[in-house]
């Protein structure tokens, strides 16, 4: 289900979780020298994570559109082809058939070509 703003644009999905964990996982290392070391202001260190959350919603995004189509079933079913007349069923204890291609084989090394 996606959500759509009012001029019909489709949202990117900013307030779901994974976002923002990848937005606190991406921004991780600023807060913890805003809150913890205080090597950086905490405002700035806030302003990293608020920066953050559209950068991990874009990249969510791109991935979600990447494997939307997986694990789906597709549209039409194969379906196997139908024994015709003359024609073994599937499965019966016929013997299996293969083709050989046939080509030039491997040149063998010999110790001699070093």
């Amino acid at each position: 289900m996606r959500a759509v703003e009012p001029g019909g644009r489709v949202m990117l999905g900013m307030a779901r979780y994974s976002t923002l964990f990848l937005a606190l996982v991406i921004a991780s290392p600023a807060l913890y020298a805003g809150f913890v070391t205080h090597q950086l202001d905490v405002q700035t260190a806030l302003l990293r994570l608020l920066i953050a959350v559209p950068v991990a919603a874009i990249m969510l995004g791109v991935f979600r559109m990447i494997t939307r189509g997986y694990g789906r079933k597709p549209d039409e079913p194969r379906k196997p082809p139908e024994p015709g007349e003359g024609q073994p069923e599937p499965g019966a204890d016929d013997p299996l058939r293969a083709e050989a291609v046939a080509g030039e084989p491997f040149p063998q090394r010999r110790s001699e070509d070093g």
